[in-house]
């Protein structure tokens, strides 16, 4: 079992030689690196796919099923509304949050709506400057080494990291390189690494940075600490799980005689973004920043359930070899998309089921092990505890509005009517708090009016944070 990364052996769980090891990764970086542009190669253009891996490649998706565009814009419209309106629908509607995470975000909205569910825009706002602070300094050469010796390793096959030395490869150091300066008592996981690339794939590297802060502290906190105690802690919670939801599959586990941190350690530190097809992926991360680490196990469950979790299905695994073998060559059919989804949606695994696991196997760690040697902080389960625990700053998410006026310019004649209107019904100037339609107030800067202030077009303070 690993103790630690700088203790564990080659190959170990969760050291960087397990997770640098995965098949193809650091000879296919090697072979497509260049200092090109990040887009091209050897002179041609390469042919990506819509998640932008390089079409003939392992990572990149066969034929998927489209969401009709008409329901796509039908989702955007509803998404930018929530957005635009955040701390309403979070604190009166989260259940319509968590039911159109569960649908899927809009790929257009995807990078600003995690941002808003992990607490990572509130963390920027509140922390203003402070990245790029961290950026300007030099760092430390234990670590930046070993960053970038894993850069190539990242998505090797994804337009964005596929040249040594691209924009990519660049945003992703500097995000690492960072956060061992904000939280110089970690340091850096290679487990980090993947994580930090997804998110860099949907928005700038300094709300990705935020994002990376609020998963490592909030959502999995204690993950990416030098002895790995969390990670294993959540080996035997997923394990004791295992025995009631798949009670077949535990008890082959268990007479194999198979560690839980052998086979879910890359799982859960890397969020199953080196594990499931990447439709899979995007849809596992839109729950797990709405709902929390419980989508981890979950979809764990859902993984080992299907794969040890019928006699029928462990005739061919007889041993502790085939068994492993198995684990790392998962069958497509239950990672894809719809099906996955559907299985982790209806498994009934609760915040509650988590925590009271945690509270015994702490016990029992306590009693073999002794104290944890890493104090981390309570673990907070989704979007709704983050936002309970440290409340949203009306400034941080109050949109900008997208077009101001000059204060002196004449406005048109029907707008002046309206607003005459509206003062005489409501006794409120025009450049104070506007009620909108659905009770939340939008400030204004003098002169600028309402009808300017589209609820569903992204200002351009917000149109960062929107990657197509």
């Amino acid at each position: 079992m690993a103790k630690s990364r700088g203790a564990s052996g080659p190959g170990a769980p969760g050291s960087r030689e397990s997770l640098a090891g995965a098949p193809g990764a650091a000879g296919a970086g090697d072979e497509l690196s260049s200092l090109g542009s990040d887009s091209e190669a050897n002179g041609g253009e390469r042919r990506v796919d819509k998640f932008g891996f390089i079409v003939g490649s392992q990572s990149a998706e066969g034929p998927l099923e489209e969401v009709p565009l008409e329901v796509l814009r039908q989702r955007e419209s509803k998404w930018l509304d929530m957005l635009n309106n955040w701390d309403k629908w979070m604190a009166k509607k989260h259940k319509k949050i968590r039911l159109r995470c569960q649908k899927g975000i809009p790929p257009s909205l995807r990078g600003r709506a995690w941002q808003y569910l992990s607490g990572g825009k509130v963390k920027l706002e509140q922390n203003a400057g402070r990245f790029d602070e961290l950026d300007l300094s030099l760092g430390d050469p234990k670590w930046l080494d070993v960053i970038e010796r894993d850069l190539h390793r990242q998505f090797p096959f994804h337009e964005m990291f596929v040249s040594r030395g691209g924009h990519g490869q660049q945003d992703l150091f500097r995000v690492l390189k960072a956060y061992t300066l904000y939280r110089p008592e970690e340091g850096y996981c290679q487990a980090q690494a993947p994580v930090a690339a997804v998110l860099l794939m949907h928005m700038p590297a300094e709300q990705a940075f935020w994002c990376l802060v609020q998963i490592c502290e909030k959502y999995l906190p204690g993950y990416y600490s030098e002895k790995l105690e969390a990670i294993q802690l959540d080996g035997e919670i997923l394990f004791s799980l295992l025995h009631r939801f798949a009670p077949v599959a535990y008890k082959h586990l268990s007479k194999q005689k198979i560690d839980p941190i052998l086979y879910m350690t890359e799982w859960f530190m890397c969020a199953f973004s080196r594990t499931l097809p990447w439709s899979s992926v995007l849809r596992v991360w839109d729950m797990f920043f709405c709902e929390g680490v419980k989508i981890l196990f979950r979809v764990g469950l859902v993984l080992l359930k299907h794969t040890l979790g019928s006699s029928e299905k462990l005739k061919s695994c007889q041993g502790q070899y085939e068994t492993m073998e198995r684990l790392r060559a998962l069958n497509p059919k239950m990672m894809q998309e719809a099906f996955l989804v559907q299985e982790i949606i209806e498994l009934p695994v609760t915040e509650r089921h988590i925590e009271r696991e945690h509270l015994i196997q702490l016990k029992r760690w306590k009693e073999t092990h002794g104290e944890l040697q890493c104090r981390s902080p309570p673990r907070l389960h989704g979007a709704k505890a983050i936002s309970n625990s440290e409340p949203h700053s009306l400034k941080a998410l109050d949109p900008s509005p997208s077009i101001i006026l000059p204060p002196r310019q004449a406005l048109p004649p029907k707008v002046r009517k309206k607003e005459k209107k509206q003062d005489q019904g409501k006794g409120k100037p025009a450049n104070g708090p506007i009620p909108e339609e659905n009770g939340a107030q939008a400030f204004l800067e003098p002169g600028a009016s309402p009808h300017h202030q589209s609820k569903e077009s992204l200002s351009s303070r917000e149109s960062e944070d929107t990657y197509l």
